[in-house]
């Protein structure tokens, strides 16, 4: 049943974004913030105990969220993309005439470099938009090979616009490029990627997620 059509998916999925947006809040005010330490330590004696609540229904590694539609694509919790992410920045994206079109800004949660973004981030973003790319030419795929040229710092508190797209250079594999820059300025490419990427045969699948199962307990393959 798709997600309009069910009341209770789309208030779980409703309040899965509302939680992670106010996380989000939560975590850029935490590496922001220069109170005392007493308040600190106050926030933290409260933080922890809003952890048992979450805690009392939980999922491990091997079954994908309620929220989550594996065939569809959608994973609310996916660290690139995900709005129940409070790590996300979310990265939004729109696929027109095959080019896929992400923007988001990124916080100093994501900081690596005083002012810039952590280049560990710029690739995640990159390895997101490369697959919705990919996945728009030819099929879903996995990465086997993702290669980075850092030509300039990734500015925090700034929209950005990353891009990526497939071309065909008559190999067995297209390739997949993308690009970061920022909103104002998109053709100042500040990070470059391209990569490769596989449909995993039917074995491979059974090997890699033949024990993920979904919120009903069934094999989600």
């Amino acid at each position: 049943m798709a997600e309009g059509t069910d009341p209770a998916m789309s208030e779980r999925r409703s309040a899965v974004r509302e939680l992670g947006a106010a996380l989000r809040e939560l975590n850029e005010a935490a590496v922001a913030s220069e109170v005392d330490s007493a308040t600190l330590r106050e926030v933290a004696d409260r933080a922890r105990e809003l952890v048992a609540p979450l805690a009392a229904a939980g999922r491990d590694r091997f079954q994908l969220a309620a929220v989550d539609d594996w065939q569809a694509g959608k994973r609310l919790f996916n660290p690139a993309v995900g709005p129940g992410n409070p790590f996300a920045p979310p990265l939004r994206v729109e696929v027109v005439d095959g080019v896929a079109e992400g923007s988001c800004t990124l916080g100093l949660v994501h900081e690596g470099p005083p002012s810039y973004a952590h280049g560990g981030v710029s690739a995640m973003l990159l390895d997101q938009i490369l697959g919705h790319a990919h996945a728009a030419s030819a099929g879903a795929g996995m990465t086997v090979r993702l290669g980075l040229r850092y030509r300039r710092p990734v500015p925090l508190q700034t929209p950005l616009r990353v891009r990526g797209w497939v071309e065909q250079d008559g190999g067995q594999r297209p390739q997949a490029r993308a690009t970061i820059a920022t909103a104002e300025d998109p053709g100042a490419v500040l990070v470059e990627a391209s990569g490769t990427f596989v449909t995993p045969r039917p074995e491979q699948v059974q090997r890699l997620f033949g024990r993920t199962r979904s919120a009903s307990g069934r094999s989600a393959d």
